[in-house]
């Protein structure tokens, strides 16, 4: 071999060692760096016509299990969407109350049956009617309280569906520019590593939204597909529309059109969380929108429902005229049965006993009907009123099991529906977050080891002082050649 070979050799191996430096160095600053992959250096012997010319290097390339990457981004997915819904259910059951609280929805009931019984007691006590009213009246916004913050949480889902489009829309459009500065950099022969990492923390963002598979394509370039068979970046990438909207009321639903859906590409697709877009967050906002939330407000308005026409008959009190409503009014009329949507909003205490409406107390002892007082000792109405209350009734709508059940039977029913919803979706995080985490941690275990990487450094450090040291002794061979 020449002395020309051979420092030609030592010098590759130098150039091989100050690039294997500058990967350990690169991997060690970014070990906490997020969407980080580890980098490793590839290298393979050279030859020129035939014989050994040094060291290559090939290239640097990233480190990254794409199996447990992709497992892990359907786990983020899965997590946030049963994250969500546990915190609405849950947010839910807090405001509907334990039976054992007093400001529970089963306890005000309760307060208004133990009312009218102590005002059956002293049907001449006006302290003891306006107890009676009191009572009602928390009733009565206690329910308006549900439905106010169940659609508010309808109006907050169609919001965050609204950023999470957005949100889409970007990240899809920024991938989709990153594959093109990819393929450049790759073209002109230079590192485009960094622009990966970039691209794999958007598709990350992408897959919390919406459940993804990324399959790779020719050149470093990636499609992206929804777990639902969507199309989301495929050469260009997709466009998902909707319209958010400001109010959001009992009444209104995406079945009617008075709230928006997805499109794909100007295209309607299913929004539900088991559609094409579903799965994720953005799947979990559209089921709280029009699937949990409703059906919590179904739950209610069937409870205000039950209350409005256990009052509704003359059986209960002879005086009501035909078409007058009873203790409990739909907004202060009778109930229509076509417009239950949001009554639990809407029920109010019937202003003929309530002063503050300009009514009178006694027309609790003596019938809403009565045109003067009668008797104030005379409890039979008050009796009645209290019986109806706490009679098993089987109710008109509603979800429930069909069995007659007491006003605040019905009511700790509302509750035993919401909080098993709860239950189950609390399962569902459980195992959704054990996974996500476990994928994490495998995920982690392929990412920058910084005792390895220094142990590294110490082999880099050595092979460069190697071929230093060759390098010198070319050098003192040639001198001692030119001095001959």
């Amino acid at each position: 071999m020449s002395l020309s070979t051979s420092l030609a050799n030592a010098l590759s191996g130098l150039t091989a060692s100050s690039r294997a430096a500058s990967v350990v160095s690169s991997n060690v600053s970014n070990a906490l760096t997020g969407g980080y992959a580890r980098r490793e250096l590839h290298l393979s012997p050279q030859s020129l016509g035939g014989t050994g010319a040094g060291v290559r290097v090939d290239g640097i390339t990233r480190s990254v299990n794409f199996a447990v990457l992709a497992d892990r981004r359907l786990a983020d997915a899965d997590a946030g969407n049963a994250g969500l819904k546990t915190a609405f259910l849950s947010r839910t059951e807090t405001l509907i109350g334990d039976p054992e609280d007093a400001g529970s929805l089963a306890a005000r009931i309760t307060a208004v049956e133990a009312a009218l019984i102590q005002a059956a007691s002293r049907p001449d006590s006006q302290t003891r009617l306006q107890s009676v009213v009191d009572a009602a009246t928390a009733l009565t916004d206690h329910l308006g309280v549900l439905t106010d913050d169940v659609q508010q949480a309808r109006m907050d889902a169609d919001a965050g569906i609204a950023r999470q489009v957005e949100t889409l829309n970007t990240s899809l459009a920024r991938i989709d520019r990153l594959n093109a500065e990819i393929l450049a950099q790759r073209s002109a022969g230079r590192d485009a590593t960094a622009l990966m990492d970039q691209r794999q923390l958007l598709v990350d963002r992408v897959a919390e939204i919406v459940p993804v598979r990324e399959v790779p394509r020719d050149r470093d370039q990636i499609a992206l597909f929804t777990t639902g068979g969507a199309i989301l970046l495929e050469g260009n990438p997709a466009v998902i529309g909707f319209t958010p909207v400001g109010v959001i009321t009992a009444d209104m639903t995406i079945g009617s059109g008075a709230l928006s859906g997805l499109t794909i590409n100007g295209m309607p697709v299913p929004s539900t969380d088991d559609g094409v877009l579903g799965g994720g967050t953005l799947g979990a906002m559209l089921a709280i929108r029009d699937i949990l939330a409703p059906g919590a407000q179904a739950q209610f308005d069937a409870l205000a429902r039950d209350l409005i026409e256990r009052f509704e008959t003359p059986a209960v009190d002879p005086t009501l005229a035909p078409g007058q409503p009873g203790l409990f009014t739909d907004a202060g009329a009778v109930l229509d049965p076509m417009l239950e949507e949001g009554l639990a909003g809407r029920i109010r205490l019937n202003a003929l006993v309530d002063p503050a409406s300009g009514g009178q107390l006694w027309h609790l002892r003596d019938g809403l009907g009565a045109a003067t007082p009668g008797n104030v000792g005379d409890a039979t109405l008050l009796n009645s009123l209290g019986a109806a209350l706490s009679a098993g009734r089987v109710p008109s709508s509603g979800s429930f099991i069909g069995a007659a059940r007491s006003a605040s039977g019905l009511a700790a029913d509302v509750l035993s529906g919401i909080a098993s919803a709860r239950q189950q979706a609390e399962l569902r995080e459980s195992y959704s977050v054990s996974r996500q985490e476990a994928l994490t941690e495998l995920q982690l275990a392929d990412g920058v080891d910084t005792d390895a990487e220094m142990q590294n450094l110490l082999l880099v450090e050595q092979a460069f002082s190697a071929n230093a040291r060759v390098i010198q002794v070319i050098d003192d061979l040639i001198q001692q050649l030119i001095g001959l």
